[in-house]
């Protein structure tokens, strides 16, 4: 099915939906490297005009990736649910964003919804909004997970410690652990990107973490963040897993690039799950996205990146996950070149995962050779500290020794949580003032308070 809209004396014509979702996104340099952005603002706008006018049936009947060759797709379509789309189900794609937008709409019509929606009916509505209405729709719906805390409940934002390591020195990912710790970060988990993908060098980095938390009664989760083959390989083995890692992508043949299928996934959940360690809750699968994976694997066709990156919440929202992180400048300028490109894509992924019901946290970063300072990252954490995200990163000075890119800091997550009156995950919350890390509002103890903590602590690592 073809659309058409007319601006001034020219009209344009848009061949098919792919191709109208394409034209509507806001400028981003990895659709301009695909071929499929407007070529002008006139006709970014006039796909916008025709979008709006889209009914939110028609997604249902015209997919961007055909049913027969994606099981992306497959998952999308034979999961959709009638009934919650029963209430939207007469709407445009411009009737639903000023639905979205309305006073009336709140966190229980937002949750009654999210099974009705698909990845493309919520990419479409967001290319209709501007900053502030992701930032206020998000916010209405949040989302929340559980395995030995509670993440995602308003007024809340929790941390990933990230102790990276660039060649997996059980110390100097102990210390950098440590250093977190007592700056109050790390109640989303404790996870490390492995410098090696050695199964042997996994399980002793999983059993440093764990015999940690077990010393210390630490009410978190880990992981350690390699391929889902090795994960369940480590828990063959009786390694004390966690949360269960993957990226993920949205198309059936970007998957495959990671070396991954539904099938798969399905086997590490249930891999997981059989574990039972989860005290609280049995949330455990920890994902990991980013707009232009699917470009970049050339497994796009002809989609814009925006809308294959939340073809891949849908591939998250089926295995009920703990964490959802996009990565969001990790990919390089190639595909969001500067500041303004990275916070949009940031908050649209945000908004995005919140309304398909997934519990949706940012890697707030970029790469060095990207148009991009901490400034702008300081800028998007406060937004999305505003629009209710999850969790965002812990890295040492914001500088991953490991991976090689900028992030956010401990000291970041303190700043956004003191402006924005934002708290820890309850559990943990509880544990920081017990150890006396923080007093009972969450503020940081003096050093000396700290002390005996750490002087127990170093001496379990073998510090003097």
């Amino acid at each position: 099915m073809s659309y058409t809209e007319t601006v001034g004396n020219r009209t344009y014509r848009f061949a098919d939906l792919k191709t109208l979702l394409a034209k509507a996104s806001p400028q981003r340099s990895g659709d301009q490297l695909a071929g499929v952005a407007a070529a002008s603002e006139e006709e970014r706008v006039a796909a916008k005009m025709a979008l709006a006018q889209v009914p939110l049936r028609t997604f249902l009947n015209e997919a961007v990736i055909p049913y027969e060759s994606d099981e992306v797709t497959r998952l999308v379509i034979d999961d959709h649910s009638p009934q919650a789309f029963a209430e939207i189900s007469h709407l445009t794609v411009g009737d639903f964003r000023n639905w979205l937008l309305s006073s009336t709409t709140d966190a229980d019509a937002l949750t009654r919804i999210a099974a009705g929606l698909t990845p493309e009916m919520v990419a479409a509505v967001s290319k209709l909004m501007r900053n502030q209405d992701l930032i206020a729709a998000a916010r209405k719906r949040p989302v929340i997970t559980r395995f030995r805390n509670t993440v995602g409940l308003p007024g809340r934002m929790s941390v990933r410690l990230q102790p990276n390591h660039p060649t997996d020195d059980v110390k100097g990912i102990a210390a950098s652990m440590l250093d977190g710790l007592m700056y109050g970060c790390g109640d989303a988990m404790i996870g490390i990107n492995p410098a090696s993908d050695n199964l042997a060098a996994i399980t002793r980095l999983l059993l440093m973490i764990d015999e940690f938390r077990q010393r210390f009664q630490v009410p978190t989760q880990s992981c350690v963040l390699t391929h889902v083959t090795n994960t369940i390989a480590a828990i063959e083995k009786g390694a004390p897993v966690d949360l269960v890692f993957q990226s993920i992508a949205g198309t059936e043949k970007a998957n495959a690039g990671f070396g991954i299928s539904l099938g798969l996934l399905q086997e590490a959940y249930e891999a997981g799950l059989s574990l039972k360690r989860g005290t609280v809750g049995n949330n455990l699968m920890y994902f990991e996205t980013g707009q232009g994976s699917a470009l970049s694997a050339d497994a796009h066709f002809g989609v814009d990146q925006q809308t294959c990156e939340v073809r891949a919440y849908a591939v998250a929202r089926k295995f009920n996950p703990f964490l959802v992180n996009t990565v969001v400048g990790f990919i390089g300028p190639e595909y969001l070149y500067d500041g303004k490109q990275i916070t949009r894509a940031g908050l649209e992924d945000h908004f995005c995962g919140k309304l398909l019901g997934v519990p949706m946290g940012c890697d707030i970063c970029y790469t060095n050779h990207a148009e991009a300072d901490q400034d702008d990252m300081d800028n998007l954490l406060t937004l999305l500290g505003v629009a209710g995200i999850n969790f965002i990163m812990g890295i040492p000075g914001a500088d991953d020794v490991m991976l090689n890119y900028q992030s956010t800091s401990f000291h970041d997550a303190l700043y956004v949580r003191d402006v924005l009156g934002l708290r820890r995950a309850p559990e943990f919350e509880e544990w920081l003032e017990s150890m006396q890390i923080t007093d009972s509002r969450g503020a940081l103890l003096s050093a000396s308070s700290q002390q005996p903590l750490l002087e127990s602590a170093n001496d379990w690592m073998g510090i003097a």
